[in-house]
């Protein structure tokens, strides 16, 4: 059977464009589904699925909004409509793939329309936007961007290469067969990291492949957890190694690695088993502009640097108080499935007997802290280890084998 790749586009301004990118798919032995998502003018090409199709789809009105035309008060009907037509054709089994070419409106329209599908499926986006900040564009999906370095605006020799390729990258991962739902493991583990707790990460691995499980790991540095509860909600992940925890720190002073609302709720509202531990929760990621400058209010805190424009401050007291109330109201949702392990002698390297930020009665106040604002709902253990100290990886390893085994 051959794969069937939508191909999404504003048909009043990229008709050639999403017909030479038909053409190419065809070439190769696919099939084109184009998908039109104009409104301002007239399409220059017939679409598969019309924009009145998609529009309605979104609960709007071609005809209405024709009367005044404006992307601004169509996106969110485009938007939607979008999203709902290829989920639709996805649970069908009617495409294999999708890619979208545009510019900043282009893509802008197109970038919610890909989050909102599953992992896995192909998503290739060619656009005059891919050389710059491309997180709103990508979230937490797994979307390939592409750079058109020219506009995307009539076909010339170069532009026809670079539409020519995206349409093969699409088509191309159409034809790749492997599922990531479908695992011969014992279950699949969504476990977060850190650089400074790397050494530990790499040991549970190994523990959790000998024991029969698959792992997938998280650099949690913002998009990092929230892409593993996403994960979650997908029936991807089924057991949680929540080593990680420096997002939330960073969201408790909007720093760097900054998690959203959601981090750290999905496991206890799904009921997922889940060991947590405050890796990495002990300092903050701070960005500066100018390099190996400490920035105000921090010149009385312990700090060392990530790189000359990551600055790593050491939260005094108070300010761990403020990351373990925020982490604790995070846990509420959860339950007897979660086990939360705090290591007594050093949350990461940093704080570990010889890293930059040790300081043994900061240590003792932060696990003071925990306790008082952790909910009661879950199992609490305190360790007399480092984070990164085989023992306490073992401990964590085996403590979760044990809740799965039970469920």
């Amino acid at each position: 059977m051959s794969k069937v790749i939508a191909i999404l586009a504003t048909l009043d301004t990229k008709a050639a464009e999403a017909n030479l990118m038909r053409e190419e798919i065809e070439s190769l032995g696919g099939k084109a589904l184009i998908i039109d998502i104009g409104v301002v003018g007239k399409p220059g090409i017939e679409a598969d699925i019309s924009r009145a199709e998609v529009i309605a789809k979104g609960g709007g009105s071609l005809e209405d909004l024709l009367i005044k035309p404006s992307r601004e008060i169509s996106g969110p009907f485009v938007t939607g409509g979008a999203k709902k037509t290829l989920i639709e054709l996805i649970g069908k089994d009617a495409i294999h793939g999708v890619v979208t070419l545009g510019g900043t409106q282009g893509t802008s329209t197109c970038a919610p329309v890909l989050q909102a599908l599953p992992y896995g499926f192909p998503k290739v986006m060619l656009s005059t936007a891919a050389s710059g900040d491309v997180g709103p564009f990508v979230g937490i999906k797994d979307i390939t961007m592409m750079f058109s370095v020219s506009d995307i605006l009539g076909l010339n020799v170069f532009s026809r290469k670079i539409i020519a390729n995206a349409a093969a990258a699409a088509y191309g991962m159409s034809l790749v067969e492997r599922s990531i739902t479908k695992s011969e493991a014992k279950g699949v583990i969504g476990m977060t990291n850190l650089g400074v707790i790397t050494k530990g990460a790499m040991h549970a691995i190994e523990l959790f492949e000998q024991a029969g499980y698959e792992v997938i790991t998280f650099h949690a540095i913002g998009a990092g957890g929230e892409a593993m509860e996403q994960m979650m909600k997908e029936g991807i992940i089924t057991a949680v190694f929540d080593y990680a925890m420096g997002e939330i720190a960073d969201a408790t002073f909007d720093a760097l690695r900054a998690s959203g609302p959601e981090r750290l709720t999905v496991a206890g509202k799904l009921g997922l088993p889940q060991v947590v531990c405050p890796g990495g929760s002990e300092h903050l990621g701070i960005l500066v502009h100018e390099p190996s400058k400490i920035p105000a209010g921090y010149e009385d805190h312990m700090v060392t640097w990530h790189t000359p424009y990551v600055f790593v401050p050491r939260p005094n007291a108070q300010e761990q108080d403020k990351i373990a109330q925020n982490i604790g109201q995070r846990l509420k949702h959860s339950t007897k499935d979660t086990v939360f392990l705090m290591p007594l002698k050093g949350v990461s390297s940093y704080s570990a007997k010889g890293g930059e930020l040790y300081n043994p009665e900061l240590d003792a106040a932060y696990w003071e802290s925990l306790q008082k604002a952790l909910p009661d709902t879950i199992n609490v253990e305190a360790l007399d280890y480092s984070a990164e100290d085989p023992a306490f990886v073992e401990y964590a390893v085996k403590t979760l084998i044990k809740l799965i085994e039970k469920n």
